[in-house]
């Protein structure tokens, strides 16, 4: 019986254990590119919205969406559903660097109204829109 119990306990102190993240800080909120890997977004429409679970990518001529979370110090999201449109190149090259550092798990940092995402690769910075 006593093996039984521990069994059944097991699961639980496991998912108290996991790290789920806290999103609060970021839940329902949107986000607008001010520098990818260090230049300008070719798209003043470039930016990330975090709502219903969902995070909402747009650059350029790509389109991205996925489940999110935070683990630690880490933007995780995914898996990301992409879609694109025939673009320029630069607009284009900043699609793919964005979808890139998604994909690369990447830190993230934010203070105040500013947010910096930096994988090994690639680096964001973005602007709170509905800053509150």
């Amino acid at each position: 019986m006593r093996r039984l119990g521990l069994f059944l306990i097991c699961p639980a102190l496991l998912a108290g254990c996991s790290d789920s993240g806290d999103r609060s800080h970021l839940a329902e909120s949107s986000w607008r590119f001010d520098r990818i890997d260090g230049e300008r977004p070719v798209s003043g429409a470039s930016g990330i919205t975090f709502e219903d679970g969902r995070i909402g990518v747009e650059v350029g001529c790509s389109s991205l969406g996925g489940p999110w979370r935070i683990d630690a110090d880490r933007l995780v999201a995914g898996p990301l559903d992409q879609s694109e449109k025939t673009c320029s190149d630069p607009s284009w090259h900043q699609g793919n660097a964005v979808g890139a550092l998604l994909v690369a798990t990447p830190r993230m940092a934010v203070d105040g109204n500013r947010m910096t995402l930096q994988s090994s690769g690639h680096t964001a910075e973005l602007v709170r829109v509905d800053a509150n």
